[in-house]
C-alpha cells in the first residue's frame, strides 16, 4: 500500500497556510501547517515531510535559508518556494541550493499542483 504524502507548508501568512492546506489536502496528500520555519525545525514532521512549501520571507529563518539547511543536514525533501516579492537574485540563490520551483505571489494554482507532483515524484524516484 502506498503511502500517502506528507508536505509541510510553512507561511507566516495565516490565510495562505489555510488556502494551501486546502489545496494539498484535495490533492490527497496529507499536510501540516507551521508559521516560521523554525516551528518546522523542531517538529516531528521533519523526517516524514516528502515536500516543503514554504514562503520565501518568513520571520527569522527565510525560507531560502531553511532550504539550504536541509541540504546542509543532509535532507532530500523537495522545496517549493513561494514569494510576493521575486527578484532575480534570490530566484538564482534558491533553484541553485536545490528548490524544485520558485513561485510568486499571489500564486498561480495550476502551476503550483505542477510543482508539488513533480517534487513528490521526484522525491520518490530518488528513494
Amino acid at each position: 500500500m502506498a503511502q500517502i504524502p506528507v508536505i509541510s507548508v510553512i507561511d507566516d501568512d495565516e490565510s495562505m497556510r489555510v488556502a494551501t492546506k486546502r489545496l494539498v489536502r484535495s490533492l490527497g496528500s496529507a499536510c501540516h501547517t507551521f508559521a516560521c520555519a523554525e516551528e518546522f525545525l523542531e517538529s516531528s514532521c521533519l523526517d516524514d515531510t516528502s515536500c516543503v512549501i514554504a514562503d520565501v520571507q518568513l520571520p527569522g529563518m527565510s525560507g531560502v535559508d531553511l532550504q539550504e539547511l536541509l541540504v546542509a543536514r543532509g535532507y532530500r525533501t523537495p522545496v517549493i518556494l513561494i514569494t510576493a516579492f521575486p527578484d532575480e537574485r534570490t530566484r538564482m540563490r534558491a533553484l541553485r541550493a536545490g528548490a524544485t520551483c520558485f513561485l510568486s505571489k499571489p500564486c498561480d494554482i495550476p502551476a503550483l499542483i505542477e510543482c508539488l507532483e513533480n517534487a513528490l515524484s521526484t522525491h520518490r524516484c530518488k528513494g
